[in-house]
C-alpha cells in the first residue's frame, strides 16, 4: 500500500512538472498544415506550414522587463502587454530571452554594419539580422505562420477576426479600449479623451487554438518585409492583428500593416514562436 502511495505521488509531482513548464514557457504547439480559413490572404495557394510553438499570449511587461532589465511602455501593468519596441528591440529580447533560459539563440545580429538590403530612408538603424538555422531559440513568427495561427490552423471555423466573426468577442480597438464604447467616425482626441489604452492579455475570448488577442490590443511584429516574404530586402516590416487605437478593419487576420524596423509605438508589440 505505502509502495503504492509512493508510486502515486511520484507520478503527481511528475505531472505537475509538467503542467508547471507549459504554464511559464506559455507557448502552445501549432499543429502544421494548409489555410482552412478562406478570409487568409494565403488560403488556397498550396502552402503548407510546418510545426511551431507560439506564445499563448502577447509579450508581457514583466516578461520584458525580467529579460530586458527595463520596460518601455507607456500603459504601465506587469500582465498588459509590452508596447514601445521596435522591431529590432524584438529581435534582441528573443535572442538574450533564449540565452537566459539556455536555448541557442535564433538570431545571428550584426550591428556594426549597415544592411545593404534595407531600403527605407527613414531607418536610422539597419542592423544586419540573418536566421540561425536550426536554433531552437525563441523568434518573431512569419506572417504566414502568424495568419495561420490566428485563422484557427487545421481548426479554423472561417472567422474573419482571430475566434469570432464579431470583433468585440475577441479583440480590443479603438471603439472599446475605453471607458466608453465609441461610435462615429475615428478622431484622435476622441481616443484620447476616452482614455483608450492597452489591456490585460487573455480578457477577451480565445480563438480555435488557445490564442489570446491576436486581434486587437496591441500590433504584433513578425519577421518578414512588408514587400515580399520570399525577399530578402525592403522598405518596412510586417505587424500584424491591429491594436487598441485602430479600427476593426486592421484587427481582421487578413490585415497587412507595416512599418519601418526602428519604428515603435503604444500600441506596438509582439508574440515569440519557437521552432518544434
Amino acid at each position: 500500500m505505502r509502495k503504492l502511495s509512493y508510486i502515486l505521488f511520484i507520478f503527481l509531482i511528475t505531472l505537475l512538472s509538467a503542467c508547471s513548464k507549459n504554464s511559464s514557457d506559455g507557448l502552445i504547439l501549432i499543429k502544421g498544415g494548409t489555410f482552412e480559413n478562406t478570409n487568409s490572404n494565403h488560403y488556397d495557394k498550396q502552402e503548407t506550414i510546418p510545426d511551431f510553438y507560439i506564445g499563448k499570449y502577447e509579450i508581457t511587461q514583466k516578461e520584458w522587463t525580467e529579460v530586458m532589465g527595463s520596460n518601455p511602455s507607456n500603459f504601465k501593468g506587469d500582465n498588459l502587454p509590452v508596447e514601445t519596441v521596435s522591431w529590432y528591440d524584438c529581435i534582441e529580447y528573443c535572442n538574450k530571452r533564449s540565452l537566459k533560459e539556455g536555448l541557442e539563440p535564433y538570431y545571428n545580429i550584426d550591428k556594426n554594419t549597415i544592411d545593404p538590403n534595407n531600403m527605407s530612408e527613414y531607418d536610422s538603424v539597419k542592423w544586419i539580422v540573418t536566421i540561425n538555422d536550426g536554433a531552437n531559440g525563441y523568434r518573431l513568427p512569419t506572417e504566414a505562420e502568424w495568419e495561420y495561427a490566428a485563422s484557427g490552423g487545421s481548426k479554423s471555423k472561417n472567422y474573419k477576426y482571430s475566434g469570432n466573426n464579431e470583433v468585440d468577442k475577441v479583440g480590443w480597438f479603438w471603439r472599446n479600449a475605453g471607458n466608453t464604447y465609441l461610435t462615429g467616425d475615428w478622431t484622435w482626441a476622441i481616443v484620447e479623451y476616452n482614455k483608450n489604452s492597452t489591456k490585460t492579455i487573455g480578457e477577451k475570448n480565445a480563438n480555435e487554438l488557445g490564442l489570446y488577442d491576436m486581434s486587437g490590443n496591441v500590433r504584433e511584429w513578425c519577421f518578414d518585409w512588408y514587400e515580399d516574404a520570399e525577399q530578402s530586402s525592403g522598405f518596412y516590416r510586417v505587424w500584424k492583428g491591429g491594436g487598441w487605437m485602430g479600427d476593426s478593419k486592421c484587427c481582421e487576420i487578413s490585415y497587412r500593416g507595416k512599418f519601418e524596423a526602428n519604428g515603435f509605438g503604444a500600441d506596438h508589440g509582439f508574440r515569440v514562436c519557437r521552432n518544434k
